[in-house]
């Protein structure tokens, strides 16, 4: 059952490598990060988002380990940690055939920001 869930998030193209009963536990991982970090969000491109985090350690910290993981297991995406200024941005990018994953991380990104 939590295969179909992963499914249905569209976080699991038949690109990805990850082991099936890892996805939901990764899919956790992105949405703590995206409850504690998550301050705003654009997409300056339909293969693109950027991700304005809370800035801290911590939260780069996470975020580095994180997408480093994430790119063994799903080849396509290209993430990008920006540190500058006081500001911390994580960008995703991907392939257009890949928009519906960039889409789903969206909405899940969106959903549980800081206040």
């Amino acid at each position: 059952m939590t295969q179909d869930i992963a499914l249905d998030l569209g976080w699991a193209p038949s690109a990805c490598t990850l082991p099936t009963a890892e996805q939901p536990l990764r899919v956790a991982e992105f949405d703590a990060l995206f409850t504690d970090a998550v301050r705003g969000a654009a997409r300056p491109e339909p293969t693109r988002l950027r991700l304005e985090l809370v800035f801290s350690p911590g939260n780069a910290a996470r975020a580095a380990e994180l997408t480093a993981r994430e790119s063994g297991c799903c080849s396509f995406f290209t993430f990008t940690l920006s540190i500058a200024g006081g500001s911390l941005a994580l960008e995703v990018t991907v392939p257009a055939e890949h928009t519906e994953v960039l889409d789903a991380l969206q909405a899940r990104a969106c959903t549980g920001r800081p206040t």
